[in-house]
């Protein structure tokens, strides 16, 4: 009989617990205090204090406004509840909130992806915050759709692995804070450092979800 392989090969365990407590964690504190201020206060007084995006959406077409707040708070809930989904010991011990709480984010997915779409003709950045931004948003929704196809087929493998490309474009919120971290610091404003970001927040994110799993691949065929 063939052997087998894991979907993704495991690090050492205290490394795997480390790696999913940093998503979690990163995961949890951009989920949370991302939208804060924008749930917090209106979008003319943050607008009026100098705030980049609030500048740019304040002054829009309300439906253009419900769907910046349709998109962060979706977002959010998308970010917040994935790193639940990458848990093996949530899988086999309490399936049913692996369930739910995948259905939830499925959900989220579908309205903060919608409305980022919206959004990507509207953003900062220009034409290449449309393409990037847009681009993102359709393969997010694509995933999810396509992770739950596999599902509803009893497909486990390529369920998971839908949802972990999924998982690493709901992360971009994530990876967009950092680089503009690092960016503003070199390029000088955060106009600048916005402009470069469309692509890089969730381009290489998919790269390195991509590797892991021909890794995978790779593993399974030089042990069957």
């Amino acid at each position: 009989m063939a052997a087998t392989a894991p979907l993704v090969p495991l690090p050492a365990p205290r490394v795997r617990a480390v790696g999913l407590g940093w998503l979690a964690l990163s995961a949890l504190a951009i989920a949370v205090f991302a939208p804060l201020q924008y749930v917090l206060n209106p979008l003319s007084d943050l607008a009026a204090n100098g705030g980049e995006i609030a500048v740019n959406y304040a002054p829009r077409p309300g439906w253009v406004r419900i769907a910046f707040y349709t998109h962060i708070v979706f977002g959010g809930l998308a970010l917040l509840l994935s790193p639940v989904q990458l848990s093996s010991r949530v899988r086999a011990r309490v399936p049913q909130l692996h369930r739910v709480n995948g259905r939830v984010v499925l959900v989220a997915i579908a309205f903060a992806g919608t409305a980022g779409f919206l959004l990507s003709w509207f953003n900062t950045a220009g034409p290449i915050g449309t393409a990037g931004f847009g681009t993102l948003a359709v393969l997010w929704v694509i995933f999810a759709g396509l992770g739950l196809r596999a599902i509803l087929r009893g497909d486990v493998a390529t369920h998971r692995r839908w949802m972990l490309r999924t998982f690493a474009l709901t992360y971009a919120a994530v990876t967009l804070r950092l680089w503009l971290i690092a960016l503003i610091p070199l390029l000088g404003d955060f106009s600048s450092a916005y402009a470069v970001v469309p692509f890089l927040c969730w381009v290489p994110n998919l790269v390195v979800v991509e590797l892991l799993l021909r890794r995978s691949r790779t593993d399974i065929a030089s042990t069957s």
